[in-house]
């Protein structure tokens, strides 16, 4: 199974800047006939709408209403392909005194969120014949790090998650691609003071872009996610995609 982006339909959350937007321009750029651009204000894809005219979409969005989402999926509904890239990072060690607080929104968004997409947009790809849903996960969903612990917490629920649907959905015709991407230059990563080793935002594009073509599950974009990929690789193969995940 592989996904062709050439006159796809797609929604792309959290699509007005940094890896959202860059997915966009990467979808459209590849040949999509139309993007949804699912954000919080319509109005912040104006940039996008002025570039591509009629082709990007604005639509509101927010995973933290489950309202926005299920309106969306029935606005959107020819889509064909799924890109959840909206997320959440608080700066928070396990023991800071906001550690509670910033692991119940990072959770209520990272991986209550995906499950509200999944569950409003699994039935519109199943009815329209099948199609592709990319869940942009993170290093840290492999390999906490103090300072972000809560976050990595989050994204490695939201990879257990992402895991499951790709068994779920398969039978419907859905290729599901987890992405895991290291430092990325946006203003989550400027935030977390990544700026200095942080890489273009395109990368992520181009691998999601790259996995949906090939039929790959795990997507390691950038320098420092390529390194962990790899050492990742066995682990992923034999147990993730492999026989014994059926088991």
């Amino acid at each position: 199974m592989s996904y062709q982006i050439k006159d796809s339909v797609a929604l792309v959350t959290g699509a007005n800047r940094g890896i959202g937007k860059a997915i966009v321009e990467g979808l459209l750029d590849r040949g999509a006939a139309k993007v949804y651009a699912a954000v919080r204000k319509p109005s912040s894809a104006d940039e996008l709408v002025s570039e591509y005219g009629g082709r990007v979409v604005p639509i509101e969005f927010d995973l933290e209403k489950p309202e926005s989402i299920e309106a969306a999926a029935k606005a959107a509904s020819d889509v064909t392909l799924v890109v959840n890239n909206a997320g959440v990072l608080r700066v928070a060690s396990p023991l800071a005194e906001d550690a509670v607080d910033a692991l119940k929104f990072e959770m209520n968004v990272n991986v209550y969120g995906l499950i509200r997409v999944a569950q409003a947009f699994a039935p519109v790809l199943k009815k329209n014949g099948g199609g592709g849903f990319v869940q942009l996960n993170s290093v840290a969903s492999l390999r906490s790090f103090p300072d972000f612990a809560t976050y990595a917490a989050s994204k490695a629920a939201a990879y257990s998650i992402t895991q499951a649907l790709k068994t779920m959905l398969s039978d419907d015709g859905i290729q599901v691609v987890s992405v895991h991407p290291g430092p990325i230059a946006t203003d989550m990563a400027s935030n977390a003071g990544l700026d200095e080793v942080a890489e273009p935002p395109s990368l992520v594009a181009d691998a999601i872009i790259d996995a949906l073509a090939t039929d790959k599950f795990h997507a390691f974009p950038d320098s420092m996610a390529k390194q962990i990929g790899g050492a990742y690789e066995s682990f992923a193969t034999q147990v993730i995609e492999g026989s014994t995940a059926e088991a």
